[in-house]
C-alpha cells in the first residue's frame, strides 16, 4: 500500500503548481513570474530563462546519467561479487568534466554582470527623476514637480499607487531612511536596494496602461510584509491632471486663510 502510495506522488506536482499559480498572500505579488511592461524588466526575464534553461537542462541531464547507472549496475542483477567499469584515471573525461561546468558557471556569471551594467546603473537622457525613499515601512516617492506620494505599508488594503506616465524614461533614485530597503517590481525592474547613506538607481519606462504589484524584497523589520508597493501608468493627459491635483493638495495646508 505504502509503495502504491509512494509511486503516485508525482502526480501531486501538476495540482500543487496550479493552486500556486493561483495564490497570492494579502498585499503580496504572484509566485508566477508576471509579463514584463518595461524594457529592463524584459531583460531580467530573459537572463531568468537564460539561466534557467541551462540550468534545467543540466538538471535533467544529470538526473538521467544517474539513474541510468542505478538501473544498469543495480545490485541485484550483478553476480556476487560484479565490479562495475570504473573510469578513475581517464584524464580526458575527468577534464572534461571540470572544464564543463566551469564554462557554463563563467557564462552565467558573465551574461549577469552585464545585465547589471544594463538595468542598474544611473541612466542618461531620462525624461525626470523620482527620488524613492524606504522607511520603516513604506516608501515615499518625491517628484520633480515637489510634492511626494506617500506609501505607508498595510495588510489591510491597498497601498497609494506610485503613478508614472506611459512611454516615459523615468529615472528612480533610490534611499533608505533608516535600514536597507529592496524596491522589487517584477513586472517592470529587478530587485533594487535603498541603502542609508547611498543611492542606488534603477529606471523603468512602462509601455502600457495599468497597474502592477511588487513588494520589499529585503527583510526590514516586524513590518516588512506590509511594504507593498503598486505602480500605476496613465496615459499623459491624465497623468498630468493627477500631477496638477497633487500639487494643489501639497499647497493646501500651507496656503493663507481668505482675510
Amino acid at each position: 500500500m505504502k509503495a502504491s502510495i509512494a509511486r503516485l506522488w508525482p502526480l501531486a506536482i501538476v495540482p500543487a503548481a496550479f493552486l500556486l499559480s493561483s495564490c497570492e498572500a494579502p498585499g503580496g505579488i504572484s509566485p508566477i513570474f508576471p509579463t514584463p511592461v518595461s524594457p529592463n524588466g524584459q531583460n531580467i526575464y530573459n537572463t531568468y530563462i537564460g539561466i534557467s534553461v541551462p540550468a534545467i537542462i543540466v538538471f535533467v541531464l544529470v538526473e538521467a546519467a544517474l539513474l541510468w547507472v542505478v538501473i544498469k549496475y543495480r545490485r541485484s542483477k550483478q553476480p556476487a561479487g560484479y565490479i562495475p567499469p570504473q573510469i578513475h584515471g581517464n584524464h580526458t573525461l575527468e577534464i572534461a568534466w571540470t572544464l564543463a561546468p566551469l564554462v557554463i558557471v563563467l557564462g552565467i556569471a558573465g551574461y549577469s554582470f552585464a545585465e547589471l551594467q544594463t538595468d542598474f546603473q544611473p541612466v542618461s537622457h531620462y525624461d525626470f527623476e523620482v527620488v524613492v525613499s524606504g522607511h520603516q515601512f513604506g516608501w515615499n516617492y518625491t517628484y520633480p514637480e515637489g510634492f511626494t506620494v506617500r506609501q505607508e505599508g498595510t495588510l489591510a488594503g491597498d497601498v497609494q499607487p506610485f503613478v508614472v506616465p506611459v512611454n516615459k524614461l523615468i529615472r528612480l533614485r533610490m534611499q533608505g531612511t533608516d535600514v536597507i530597503h529592496s524596491w522589487w517590481v517584477p513586472a517592470i525592474s529587478g530587485k533594487t536596494d535603498a541603502v542609508p547613506g547611498y543611492d542606488n538607481f534603477t529606471w523603468l519606462k512602462v509601455d502600457r496602461v495599468g497597474s502592477w504589484r511588487g513588494e520589499c524584497a529585503e527583510l526590514c523589520g516586524s513590518g516588512h510584509s506590509t511594504m507593498q508597493i503598486i505602480v500605476q501608468s496613465m496615459e499623459q493627459s491624465d497623468y498630468d491632471a493627477w500631477v496638477q491635483k497633487q500639487k494643489q493638495k501639497a499647497a493646501a495646508p500651507s496656503a493663507s486663510p481668505s482675510p
